[in-house]
């Protein structure tokens, strides 16, 4: 049974390579395979995450299997507003259909109970991810272009209200 728990200094190399083969599994396609490698090296080097638990304003997640591998990862961020942002939801492709990915949505969002709602943005072309948001509540806001750096491409930016429990 997989374990959804706060990430950890010792997660970061996993978290990386699982981030690395999910974003070029999804936006190569999209974005084509040296954007994509360039761009997640960036974003998710184990460095720049090892950064980001450091960040209060940030809260990270991982699945973890029996066996202490990382199954799935996901991090949300507060701005100085108080908006929460789901910046990142992946899994490993073992686990696709197994309800993984509710489970890590689920804990971002028992995380930030009693905020009014919580946004996120996704690359138009992961028609995978949008069909997966709008299966849990969230709506199609806004469209803009992409602030992942990725030139030419626009991402839909979803929100969900949230309940006051």
């Amino acid at each position: 049974m997989v374990q959804i728990r706060a990430m950890t200094g010792k997660d970061v190399a996993a978290v990386s390579r699982l981030l690395g083969e999910s974003w070029r599994r999804t936006y190569s396609p999209i974005m084509g395979p040296e954007t994509t490698a360039w761009l997640s090296d960036d974003k998710h080097a184990p460095a720049r995450l090892a950064a980001e638990l450091l960040d209060d304003n940030k809260m990270s997640f991982v699945a973890e299997r029996p066996d202490g591998s990382i199954a799935g990862y996901a991090m949300a961020a507060m701005d100085d507003r108080g908006d929460v942002l789901l910046d990142r939801l992946h899994i490993d492709k073992t686990e696709f259909g197994s309800g993984l990915a509710t489970d890590l949505l689920h804990a971002v969002l028992a995380a930030h109970a009693g905020i009014p709602s919580i946004a996120l943005e996704v690359i138009e072309g992961n028609d995978r991810a949008i069909a997966f948001y709008r299966k849990h509540g969230f709506e199609a806001v806004e469209r803009r272009p992409a602030a992942h750096g990725v030139g030419g491409h626009a991402s839909v930016i979803m929100r969900r209200l949230l309940s006051r429990a």
